[in-house]
């Protein structure tokens, strides 16, 4: 089975991170998405303004109705900063588990945007987590695929033996932060365009990110 997982803060999901879960998914088969919000951002310089458990519930309806889609708690039910490495760590071993029962592997890729990709030299246990999945980087507005290689050369030196690799995806997804439909919901503007329906009416019904 092939699996593509997409971490993030999900304060809240948008259609950019589907947009870049999409794109690997087509580029590479994958025949399941796992979309995995964090507990404590490390990167987050300010805090997260919804509670897990809406974050989740967000990123849970985002995924239904999404063949293959799923949410998981892996990084919400552990305590401390949501680290990918101790994370693919974790998912790794779940899916040995289960493969083990069922007599079958699992390729793991992790998909992140090229904005975030061009930091991961400053990632925990870099660059020993390069080496338990795939990394499928997803072009994002203002970065190009290829000043990636300049900024972290290191990140596409050769691995003898590594049984991963980088992986680069050229697309177009949408210029939407989670910063500015926060600003949207606290000016009453609208979120057509910027998150699935589904998440729209979460966050009126919950009232999040109103202030109220």
């Amino acid at each position: 089975m092939t699996l593509g997982v997409l971490g993030g803060t999900f304060d809240p999901i948008h259609l950019g991170h589907l947009a870049a879960a999409e794109a690997a998914q087509q580029a590479l088969s994958l025949e399941s998405i796992v979309l995995i919000p964090s507990r404590i951002p490390p990167h987050r310089a300010g805090p997260v303004t919804a509670g897990p458990e809406d974050r989740f519930a967000m990123t849970a309806l985002a995924a239904a109705g999404r063949p293959g889609w799923s949410a998981s708690r892996i990084e919400l039910d552990r305590e401390g900063p949501s680290y990918t490495y101790d994370t693919l760590v974790d998912l790794g071993r779940e899916l040995a588990l289960s493969e083990r029962r069922e007599s079958k592997g699992t390729q793991i890729s992790f998909i992140t945007g090229a904005d975030a990709f061009a930091e991961i030299a400053t990632w925990s246990r870099y660059p020993a987590l390069l080496d338990l999945a795939n990394f499928v980087v997803v072009s994002r507005p203002g970065i190009t695929l290829d000043s990636l290689r300049e900024r972290v050369p290191s990140a596409f030196g050769l691995r003898p033996s590594a049984q991963t690799r980088v992986i680069l995806v050229e697309a177009h997804t949408p210029d939407i932060s989670s910063t500015d439909i926060r600003r949207r919901v606290r000016a009453g503007q609208p979120l057509t365009g910027y998150v699935p329906d589904r998440v729209a009416d979460y966050i009126a019904t919950h009232h999040l990110y109103s202030g109220k």
